[in-house]
């Protein structure tokens, strides 16, 4: 799993190295994935999924950990190989 932003502002905003690597990519609302199929257009992306979490919330908020972590969990099958 990796992180990655689509603002400029973003510690490590998303590459076509991260593209390259994802199976799937996770967003919070649907503005982001406008916006990351605005920055690699015209190239084939993983599957884009929002996690229909409004981006209202400050750093690291504890409600926003937790909207993240339960939004992921749903989309991300454990691995039986574990």
């Amino acid at each position: 799993m990796r992180s990655a932003g689509v603002s400029e502002k973003s510690p490590h905003q998303i590459s076509n190295a991260d593209v390259n690597w994802a199976d799937l990519i996770l967003v919070m609302e649907n503005e982001h994935k406008s916006r990351i199929q605005g920055l690699f257009t015209g190239r084939r992306l993983p599957e884009i999924r929002s996690l229909e979490i409004p981006d209202k919330y400050e750093y690291m908020d504890e409600e926003l950990i937790e909207l993240i972590r339960s939004g992921v969990e749903y989309h991300i099958k454990p691995s039986s190989n574990l």
